[in-house]
Protein backbone atom coordinates (compact mmCIF):
# COMPACT_ATOMS: atom_id res chain seq x y z
CA UNK A 1 0.00 0.00 0.00
CA UNK A 2 2.82 2.32 0.95
CA UNK A 3 4.62 1.60 -2.32
CA UNK A 4 1.38 2.24 -4.21
CA UNK A 5 0.99 5.67 -2.56
CA UNK A 6 4.61 6.54 -3.31
CA UNK A 7 4.12 5.50 -6.91
CA UNK A 8 1.00 7.66 -7.14
CA UNK A 9 2.83 10.64 -5.63
CA UNK A 10 5.74 10.10 -7.99
CA UNK A 11 3.33 9.98 -10.90
CA UNK A 12 1.58 13.18 -9.84
CA UNK A 13 4.95 14.88 -9.34
CA UNK A 14 6.08 13.80 -12.78
CA UNK A 15 2.90 15.15 -14.33
CA UNK A 16 3.30 18.44 -12.43
CA UNK A 17 6.91 18.78 -13.52
CA UNK A 18 5.96 17.94 -17.08
CA UNK A 19 3.20 20.55 -17.00
CA UNK A 20 5.61 23.15 -15.61
CA UNK A 21 8.20 22.32 -18.25
CA UNK A 22 5.64 22.78 -21.00
CA UNK A 23 3.93 25.83 -19.50
CA UNK A 24 2.95 28.69 -21.77
CA UNK A 25 5.16 31.77 -21.90
CA UNK A 26 3.18 35.00 -21.63
CA UNK A 27 4.45 37.98 -23.62
CA UNK A 28 2.83 41.31 -24.42
CA UNK A 29 2.57 44.07 -26.94
CA UNK A 30 1.09 47.46 -26.10
CA UNK A 31 0.35 50.65 -27.93
CA UNK A 32 -2.53 52.83 -29.13
CA UNK A 33 -5.07 50.15 -29.94
CA UNK A 34 -7.77 52.81 -29.74
CA UNK A 35 -7.78 56.57 -30.25
CA UNK A 36 -6.47 58.80 -32.99
CA UNK A 37 -3.21 56.84 -33.39
CA UNK A 38 -4.90 53.42 -33.49
CA UNK A 39 -3.52 52.69 -36.96
CA UNK A 40 -0.11 52.25 -35.33
CA UNK A 41 -1.58 49.97 -32.68
CA UNK A 42 -3.03 47.87 -35.49
CA UNK A 43 0.42 47.62 -37.07
CA UNK A 44 1.96 46.42 -33.80
CA UNK A 45 -0.82 43.95 -33.06
CA UNK A 46 -0.60 42.47 -36.56
CA UNK A 47 3.16 42.03 -36.31
CA UNK A 48 3.01 40.55 -32.82
CA UNK A 49 0.23 38.09 -33.66
CA UNK A 50 2.07 36.89 -36.74
CA UNK A 51 5.34 36.48 -34.86
CA UNK A 52 3.67 34.44 -32.12
CA UNK A 53 1.84 32.28 -34.68
CA UNK A 54 5.03 31.61 -36.65
CA UNK A 55 7.15 30.86 -33.57
CA UNK A 56 4.53 28.52 -32.12
CA UNK A 57 4.14 26.75 -35.47
CA UNK A 58 7.88 26.10 -35.42
CA UNK A 59 7.73 24.51 -31.97
CA UNK A 60 7.66 27.52 -29.67
CA UNK A 61 10.53 28.82 -27.56
CA UNK A 62 12.53 26.09 -25.83
CA UNK A 63 9.56 23.83 -26.48
CA UNK A 64 7.06 26.16 -24.80
CA UNK A 65 4.23 27.97 -26.56
CA UNK A 66 3.87 31.74 -26.54
CA UNK A 67 0.66 33.43 -25.43
CA UNK A 68 0.19 37.06 -26.49
CA UNK A 69 -1.47 39.69 -24.30
CA UNK A 70 -2.39 42.97 -26.02
CA UNK A 71 -2.50 46.21 -24.04
CA UNK A 72 -4.10 49.50 -25.07
CA UNK A 73 -2.33 52.59 -23.72
CA UNK A 74 -3.88 55.06 -26.22
CA UNK A 75 -0.46 56.79 -26.18
CA UNK A 76 -1.27 58.09 -22.69
CA UNK A 77 1.57 57.90 -20.12
CA UNK A 78 -0.68 57.08 -17.14
CA UNK A 79 -2.56 54.45 -19.08
CA UNK A 80 0.77 52.99 -20.22
CA UNK A 81 1.86 52.50 -16.61
CA UNK A 82 -1.48 50.84 -15.86
CA UNK A 83 -1.00 48.51 -18.83
CA UNK A 84 2.52 47.69 -17.64
CA UNK A 85 1.18 46.72 -14.23
CA UNK A 86 -1.53 44.63 -15.87
CA UNK A 87 1.17 42.77 -17.80
CA UNK A 88 2.96 42.09 -14.51
CA UNK A 89 -0.25 40.63 -13.10
CA UNK A 90 -0.64 38.37 -16.14
CA UNK A 91 2.86 36.99 -15.68
CA UNK A 92 4.36 38.45 -18.84
CA UNK A 93 8.13 38.05 -19.16
CA UNK A 94 8.52 40.23 -22.26
CA UNK A 95 6.99 43.39 -23.70
CA UNK A 96 7.22 44.29 -27.40
CA UNK A 97 6.18 47.89 -26.85
CA UNK A 98 5.11 50.52 -26.36
CA UNK A 99 4.62 52.75 -29.42
CA UNK A 100 4.74 56.37 -28.23
CA UNK A 101 7.91 57.45 -26.41
CA UNK A 102 5.73 59.19 -23.84
CA UNK A 103 4.29 55.78 -23.00
CA UNK A 104 7.40 53.62 -23.29
CA UNK A 105 9.52 55.76 -20.98
CA UNK A 106 7.30 55.64 -17.85
CA UNK A 107 6.28 52.03 -18.52
CA UNK A 108 9.95 51.02 -18.70
CA UNK A 109 10.29 51.79 -14.99
CA UNK A 110 7.66 49.15 -14.19
CA UNK A 111 9.22 46.54 -16.45
CA UNK A 112 12.70 47.18 -15.05
CA UNK A 113 11.49 46.86 -11.47
CA UNK A 114 9.60 43.64 -12.23
CA UNK A 115 12.32 41.95 -14.29
CA UNK A 116 10.45 42.07 -17.60
CA UNK A 117 12.44 42.50 -20.81
CA UNK A 118 11.19 45.42 -22.93
CA UNK A 119 12.00 45.97 -26.60
CA UNK A 120 10.11 48.81 -28.23
CA UNK A 121 9.57 48.63 -31.98
CA UNK A 122 8.78 52.31 -32.33
CA UNK A 123 9.78 54.67 -29.49
CA UNK A 124 12.50 56.94 -30.86
CA UNK A 125 13.10 59.49 -28.06
CA UNK A 126 16.79 59.26 -27.00
CA UNK A 127 15.85 59.30 -23.29
CA UNK A 128 14.29 55.86 -23.62
CA UNK A 129 17.72 54.23 -23.76
CA UNK A 130 19.96 57.09 -22.59
CA UNK A 131 18.18 57.07 -19.23
CA UNK A 132 16.91 53.51 -19.15
CA UNK A 133 16.03 52.31 -15.64
CA UNK A 134 17.51 48.85 -16.12
CA UNK A 135 19.61 46.73 -18.49
CA UNK A 136 16.62 44.93 -20.02
CA UNK A 137 15.38 47.94 -22.02
CA UNK A 138 16.00 47.95 -25.79
CA UNK A 139 14.67 49.22 -29.10
CA UNK A 140 14.79 47.89 -32.67
CA UNK A 141 13.95 51.29 -34.19
CA UNK A 142 16.22 54.31 -34.57
CA UNK A 143 16.51 57.44 -32.44
CA UNK A 144 15.22 60.98 -32.90
CA UNK A 145 18.72 62.43 -32.85
CA UNK A 146 19.57 60.18 -35.82
CA UNK A 147 16.34 61.18 -37.53
CA UNK A 148 16.93 64.83 -36.71
CA UNK A 149 20.41 64.64 -38.21
CA UNK A 150 19.00 63.56 -41.56
CA UNK A 151 16.09 66.02 -41.50
CA UNK A 152 18.06 68.99 -40.16
CA UNK A 153 20.83 68.65 -42.72
CA UNK A 154 18.38 68.38 -45.60
CA UNK A 155 16.42 71.41 -44.40
CA UNK A 156 19.63 73.46 -44.19
CA UNK A 157 21.09 72.39 -47.52
CA UNK A 158 18.18 71.68 -49.83
CA UNK A 159 15.80 74.29 -48.40
CA UNK A 160 18.32 76.81 -47.12
CA UNK A 161 16.82 79.62 -49.20
CA UNK A 162 13.26 78.94 -48.03
CA UNK A 163 11.22 80.20 -45.08
CA UNK A 164 11.00 77.26 -42.70
CA UNK A 165 8.66 76.76 -39.76
CA UNK A 166 9.22 74.07 -37.13
CA UNK A 167 6.29 73.07 -34.94
CA UNK A 168 5.64 70.27 -32.45
CA UNK A 169 2.81 68.72 -30.46
CA UNK A 170 4.48 68.97 -27.02
CA UNK A 171 4.80 65.18 -26.67
CA UNK A 172 8.05 63.38 -25.83
CA UNK A 173 8.17 62.16 -29.42
CA UNK A 174 7.02 65.27 -31.27
CA UNK A 175 8.98 67.88 -29.34
CA UNK A 176 12.04 65.64 -29.17
CA UNK A 177 12.05 65.15 -32.93
CA UNK A 178 11.41 68.83 -33.68
CA UNK A 179 14.14 69.97 -31.31
CA UNK A 180 16.67 67.48 -32.68
CA UNK A 181 15.92 68.61 -36.23
CA UNK A 182 16.07 72.29 -35.26
CA UNK A 183 19.43 71.87 -33.50
CA UNK A 184 21.05 70.25 -36.52
CA UNK A 185 19.55 72.77 -38.95
CA UNK A 186 20.65 75.71 -36.80
CA UNK A 187 24.15 74.28 -36.44
CA UNK A 188 24.33 74.08 -40.23
CA UNK A 189 23.63 77.82 -40.41
CA UNK A 190 19.91 77.91 -41.15
CA UNK A 191 17.43 79.53 -38.75
CA UNK A 192 13.70 78.90 -38.72
CA UNK A 193 11.19 81.71 -39.30
CA UNK A 194 8.68 80.19 -36.86
CA UNK A 195 9.07 77.76 -33.95
CA UNK A 196 6.05 76.97 -31.80
CA UNK A 197 3.86 74.27 -30.31
CA UNK A 198 0.37 73.16 -31.25
CA UNK A 199 -2.24 71.12 -29.41
CA UNK A 200 -2.70 67.55 -30.59
CA UNK A 201 -6.19 66.20 -31.20
CA UNK A 202 -7.80 69.36 -32.57
CA UNK A 203 -9.80 69.27 -35.77
CA UNK A 204 -9.18 72.80 -36.98
CA UNK A 205 -5.71 74.29 -37.45
CA UNK A 206 -6.77 77.17 -39.68
CA UNK A 207 -5.51 79.78 -37.17
CA UNK A 208 -2.05 78.20 -37.24
CA UNK A 209 -2.22 77.84 -41.01
CA UNK A 210 -3.18 81.50 -41.38
CA UNK A 211 -0.15 82.49 -39.31
CA UNK A 212 2.11 80.34 -41.46
CA UNK A 213 0.63 81.94 -44.56
CA UNK A 214 1.24 85.45 -43.21
CA UNK A 215 4.87 84.47 -42.54
CA UNK A 216 5.20 83.20 -46.12
CA UNK A 217 6.28 79.76 -44.93
CA UNK A 218 7.59 77.58 -47.76
CA UNK A 219 8.45 74.50 -45.69
CA UNK A 220 6.66 73.24 -42.58
CA UNK A 221 8.46 70.71 -40.39
CA UNK A 222 6.01 68.91 -38.08
CA UNK A 223 7.20 67.11 -34.96
CA UNK A 224 4.09 65.05 -34.35
CA UNK A 225 1.71 62.48 -35.75
CA UNK A 226 -0.06 61.90 -39.05
CA UNK A 227 -3.53 62.92 -37.89
CA UNK A 228 -2.60 66.53 -37.13
CA UNK A 229 -0.03 66.78 -39.92
CA UNK A 230 -2.61 65.56 -42.42
CA UNK A 231 -5.13 68.16 -41.34
CA UNK A 232 -2.53 70.92 -41.55
CA UNK A 233 -1.49 69.87 -45.04
CA UNK A 234 -5.07 69.80 -46.26
CA UNK A 235 -5.93 73.12 -44.62
CA UNK A 236 -2.81 74.75 -46.09
CA UNK A 237 -3.96 73.61 -49.53
CA UNK A 238 -7.42 75.02 -48.81
CA UNK A 239 -5.79 78.42 -48.22
CA UNK A 240 -3.90 78.19 -51.51
CA UNK A 241 -0.53 77.46 -49.93
CA UNK A 242 2.03 75.32 -51.76
CA UNK A 243 3.99 74.73 -48.57
CA UNK A 244 5.96 71.48 -48.43
CA UNK A 245 5.18 69.46 -45.32
CA UNK A 246 8.07 67.46 -43.86
CA UNK A 247 7.87 65.14 -40.88
CA UNK A 248 9.19 61.93 -39.36
CA UNK A 249 8.30 58.28 -39.01
CA UNK A 250 4.84 58.91 -37.55
CA UNK A 251 3.56 59.46 -41.10
CA UNK A 252 4.16 55.82 -42.10
CA UNK A 253 0.49 54.94 -42.34
CA UNK A 254 -1.94 55.01 -45.27
CA UNK A 255 -4.24 56.97 -42.98
CA UNK A 256 -2.17 60.08 -43.71
CA UNK A 257 -3.35 60.11 -47.33
CA UNK A 258 -6.92 59.34 -46.32
CA UNK A 259 -6.81 62.63 -44.39
CA UNK A 260 -5.00 64.77 -46.96
CA UNK A 261 -6.22 63.35 -50.24
CA UNK A 262 -4.31 64.80 -53.23
CA UNK A 263 -3.12 67.67 -51.00
CA UNK A 264 -0.65 65.20 -49.50
CA UNK A 265 1.28 64.95 -52.76
CA UNK A 266 4.96 65.75 -52.25
CA UNK A 267 4.97 65.34 -48.46
CA UNK A 268 8.41 64.21 -47.28
CA UNK A 269 9.20 62.06 -44.26
CA UNK A 270 12.09 60.21 -42.70
CA UNK A 271 11.81 56.52 -41.83
CA UNK A 272 14.16 53.55 -41.66
CA UNK A 273 14.71 51.50 -44.83
CA UNK A 274 11.40 49.80 -45.65
CA UNK A 275 11.59 46.29 -44.13
CA UNK A 276 8.88 45.07 -46.51
CA UNK A 277 11.55 45.09 -49.22
CA UNK A 278 13.81 42.68 -47.29
CA UNK A 279 13.97 39.13 -48.68
CA UNK A 280 13.79 37.78 -45.11
CA UNK A 281 10.47 39.55 -44.61
CA UNK A 282 8.75 38.29 -47.78
CA UNK A 283 6.98 35.25 -46.22
CA UNK A 284 5.78 37.36 -43.28
CA UNK A 285 4.51 40.15 -45.52
CA UNK A 286 2.72 37.57 -47.66
CA UNK A 287 1.10 35.96 -44.62
CA UNK A 288 -0.03 39.29 -43.20
CA UNK A 289 -1.48 40.50 -46.48
CA UNK A 290 -3.20 37.16 -47.09
CA UNK A 291 -4.90 37.59 -43.72
CA UNK A 292 -5.99 41.10 -44.66
CA UNK A 293 -3.61 42.68 -42.15
CA UNK A 294 -1.12 45.48 -42.65
CA UNK A 295 2.61 44.91 -43.07
CA UNK A 296 3.41 48.62 -43.21
CA UNK A 297 5.05 50.89 -40.70
CA UNK A 298 5.87 49.17 -37.43
CA UNK A 299 4.29 45.76 -38.05
CA UNK A 300 7.61 44.16 -39.00
CA UNK A 301 9.47 46.06 -36.28
CA UNK A 302 7.19 44.45 -33.71
CA UNK A 303 7.71 41.07 -35.36
CA UNK A 304 11.49 41.59 -35.20
CA UNK A 305 11.41 42.60 -31.54
CA UNK A 306 9.73 39.29 -30.69
CA UNK A 307 12.15 37.39 -32.95
CA UNK A 308 15.19 38.87 -31.20
CA UNK A 309 13.80 38.16 -27.74
CA UNK A 310 12.81 34.60 -28.65
CA UNK A 311 16.27 33.87 -30.06
CA UNK A 312 17.84 35.30 -26.89
CA UNK A 313 15.65 33.06 -24.73
CA UNK A 314 16.70 30.06 -26.81
CA UNK A 315 20.34 31.03 -26.35
CA UNK A 316 19.85 31.57 -22.61
CA UNK A 317 17.95 28.31 -22.21
CA UNK A 318 15.26 30.01 -20.14
CA UNK A 319 13.28 33.22 -19.69
CA UNK A 320 15.42 34.23 -16.70
CA UNK A 321 15.83 38.02 -16.87
CA UNK A 322 19.59 38.21 -16.30
CA UNK A 323 20.33 35.35 -18.67
CA UNK A 324 18.20 36.85 -21.45
CA UNK A 325 19.75 40.30 -20.95
CA UNK A 326 23.19 38.74 -21.32
CA UNK A 327 22.08 36.97 -24.50
CA UNK A 328 20.58 40.16 -25.97
CA UNK A 329 23.70 42.14 -25.12
CA UNK A 330 26.08 39.66 -26.72
CA UNK A 331 24.10 38.12 -29.55
CA UNK A 332 23.36 38.87 -33.19
CA UNK A 333 19.85 38.06 -34.34
CA UNK A 334 18.44 37.18 -37.75
CA UNK A 335 15.18 39.08 -38.14
CA UNK A 336 12.82 40.42 -40.78
CA UNK A 337 14.70 43.73 -40.43
CA UNK A 338 18.00 41.99 -41.23
CA UNK A 339 20.75 40.89 -38.86
CA UNK A 340 20.76 43.10 -35.78
CA UNK A 341 22.46 43.47 -32.44
CA UNK A 342 22.27 45.95 -29.57
CA UNK A 343 24.87 48.39 -28.27
CA UNK A 344 25.71 49.11 -24.65
CA UNK A 345 22.70 51.44 -24.32
CA UNK A 346 20.21 49.01 -25.80
CA UNK A 347 20.01 50.80 -29.15
CA UNK A 348 19.89 48.72 -32.31
CA UNK A 349 22.78 48.60 -34.77
CA UNK A 350 20.60 48.71 -37.90
CA UNK A 351 20.97 51.40 -40.62
CA UNK A 352 19.44 54.78 -39.80
CA UNK A 353 16.95 56.94 -41.66
CA UNK A 354 16.23 57.64 -45.31
CA UNK A 355 13.80 59.91 -47.14
CA UNK A 356 10.35 58.95 -48.40
CA UNK A 357 7.88 60.95 -50.48
CA UNK A 358 4.12 60.64 -50.70
CA UNK A 359 2.94 60.28 -54.31
CA UNK A 360 -0.40 59.13 -55.69
CA UNK A 361 -1.59 57.90 -52.32
CA UNK A 362 1.52 55.88 -51.45
CA UNK A 363 4.91 56.53 -49.91
CA UNK A 364 8.18 55.21 -51.28
CA UNK A 365 11.83 56.13 -51.36
CA UNK A 366 12.42 59.64 -52.57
Amino acid sequence: MKNSILASVAGITAIALSSTAMADIVIGTAGPMTGQYASFGAQMKAGAEQAVADINAAGGVNGEMLVLEVGDDACDPKQAVAVANQMVGKGAVFMAGHFCSGSSIPASQVYAEEGIIQITPASTNPKFTDERPGPGVYRVCGRDDQQGQVAGNTLATEFGDKNIAIIHDKTAYGKGLADATKAVMNAAGKDEAVYEAYTAGEKDYTALVSKLKSENIDVLYVGGYHTEAGLMKRQMADQGMNTILISGDALVTDEYWSITGPAGEGTLMTFSPDPRKNAEAAPVVEALEAAGKTAEGYALYTYAAIQAWADAVEAAGSTDYDAVVEALDSGEFETVLGNLSFDEKGDVTLPGYVWYEWKDGNYDYR
